[in-house]
């Protein structure tokens, strides 16, 4: 299947609940997961954001907004976690119906992987979204979610975090 666009969506749950969504076009992935698997330090499996010191977030932060993703926030903060969580798939698979051929990467997360592939079963069907394709990676399987995982914890922390990832950020919903 050739892919129009790629998605890769992580979440955090540091004051309230938002998923950031990073588009990545084909042409781009392959020198953006180089980038970002480049920032990995040596003998590390993955970039955690909430385990960098401040300084090395800096340094991740620059790097990613040097690269050719865009991010889209989900913001359900007020709502209780698991319906935050379904509103958010909602509103990306809604989001995502109409752009064609997608692929969208999501963080997996045992403890609430059945809920998330019945959330996005049925609004696949709903929205007829035939081909978004969607898949679970644990963040060491693939490094591109890096990406929405540090945009949504600056985007969480707010100030000069915010301000740092804004200029990645296309559209934010307050769901």
């Amino acid at each position: 299947m050739l892919v129009g666009m790629h998605v890769f969506v992580d979440e955090t749950k540091n004051r309230g609940y938002l998923v950031a969504a990073a588009v990545i076009l084909p042409p781009d992935v392959t020198a953006t997961r180089r980038t970002v698997n480049g920032l990995c330090r040596s003998g590390q499996r993955r970039i955690h954001f909430t385990k960098e010191n401040d300084a090395r977030r800096r340094q991740i932060i620059t790097a990613m907004t040097g690269l050719k993703a865009r991010v889209e926030i989900y913001d359900a903060s007020d709502h209780h976690p698991r319906d935050a969580r379904t509103r958010c798939l909602e509103a990306i698979t809604e989001d995502l119906a109409g752009r064609g051929r997608v692929r969208l990467v999501l963080e997996r997360d045992d403890s609430v992987l059945n809920h998330d592939k019945r959330v996005l079963y049925e609004r696949v069907r709903k929205f007829g979204a035939t081909e978004l394709e969607y898949v679970f990676m644990r963040a060491h399987e693939e490094c591109l979610l890096a990406i929405p995982d540090a945009v949504a914890w600056c985007w969480a922390k707010g100030g000069s975090w915010r301000s740092a990832v804004e200029s990645m950020v296309d559209q934010t919903h307050r769901l």
